[in-house]
């Protein structure tokens, strides 16, 4: 009972470090972390139905996206979350280390949701171009495929940190300095000419990536912060108060209105002591008088 207790404790405690290393780590490695759990648990489901002779992967059939129509509109959810599963270790290798390597160098110059923005930008943008090539396109329309992989948004992260900083250097070993601008076009022409290659679909949504990534940063740099214009686009508008109407009333000190008019009796009698002398004042305003001297 007590080597129990023990093991559920160490399997707590590591589940608590790994909660707060994914707490305090930023926007790419949350991405990262989320991704590779869902990896890991995908592979995991296909050795359980490859055990009970399971035809197929329900993750797959219910978060890959799908080519027609009808079956996104039963499944919306699918033109993001398609962009969480991979079909292969090399797959989610070669994306998350694009992602962090590149992903890290955008965040020297834009923020984390801005990044988010692009990120996620790019691979619906992607499922779109992927659904209108399979439904439009005459080499596409009699094929069958599923699309899956970050590729999208990760083409539209790399693509606009490129745009942004053309000619920042990298410097890579055997080859020497490379710049930027050079890396996105080779991203994009290999796509291009690996579109009748049997994953044209995935091509041309990794496209459809670039384009978003370039559109993003292009308007940013013409001035146009795209993020808030989306935030400002989607913001509620908030209800205006009905208003109250008040009379136009000066508020009025009551001290401020009793010195004015102890001011203008004053005043009043020492222009009657001026035209007609002391004696002919009043009881009262000789009482009112002294009622000053004295105060």
């Amino acid at each position: 009972m007590i080597k129990g207790g023990i093991k559920f404790y160490k399997m707590n405690f590591q589940f608590q470090d790994i909660k707060l290393k994914y707490d305090n780590s930023n926007v790419i490695m949350k991405i990262i972390y989320i991704t590779a759990a869902v990896f890991i648990f995908t592979f995991l489901m296909n050795s359980i139905s490859f055990l009970f002779q399971s035809e197929g992967n329900f993750i797959i059939e219910w978060f890959a996206l799908s080519p027609h129509f009808n079956q996104f509109i039963i499944k919306p959810w699918t033109i993001i979350s398609y962009g969480f599963l991979h079909e292969g270790f090399f797959h989610i290798l070669f994306n998350l280390m694009i992602l962090y390597y590149f992903g890290n160098l955008f965040l020297n110059f834009f923020n984390e949701k801005q990044l988010l923005t692009y990120y996620f930008f790019g691979i619906f943008f992607g499922g779109i171009i992927f659904m209108l090539s399979y439904n439009y396109l005459p080499a596409l329309q009699t094929k069958r495929a599923v699309l899956i992989g970050a590729s999208a948004g990760v083409t539209a992260v790399l693509i606009g940190v490129a745009t942004h900083i053309p000619n920042y250097t990298l410097r890579f070993q055997f080859v020497g300095n490379v710049k930027l601008k050079t890396i996105a076009i080779i991203i994009v022409v290999l796509d291009v000419i690996q579109i009748p290659s049997g994953n044209a679909g995935g091509h041309l949504a990794h496209l459809g990536g670039a384009l978003t990534g370039f559109l993003l940063t292009n308007n940013f740099n013409r001035g146009t912060d795209f993020i808030k214009w989306t935030e400002q686009l989607l913001k509620p508008k908030k209800q205006k108060p009905f208003k109250t109407v008040y009379k136009n009333k000066k508020t009025v000190n009551p001290k401020v209105h009793q010195k004015d008019d102890q001011q203008r009796k004053i005043d009043a009698i020492l222009d009657k002591i001026s035209k007609s002398g002391y004696e002919t004042l009043s009881k009262e305003d000789k009482d009112f008088l002294f009622k000053i001297r004295k105060n």
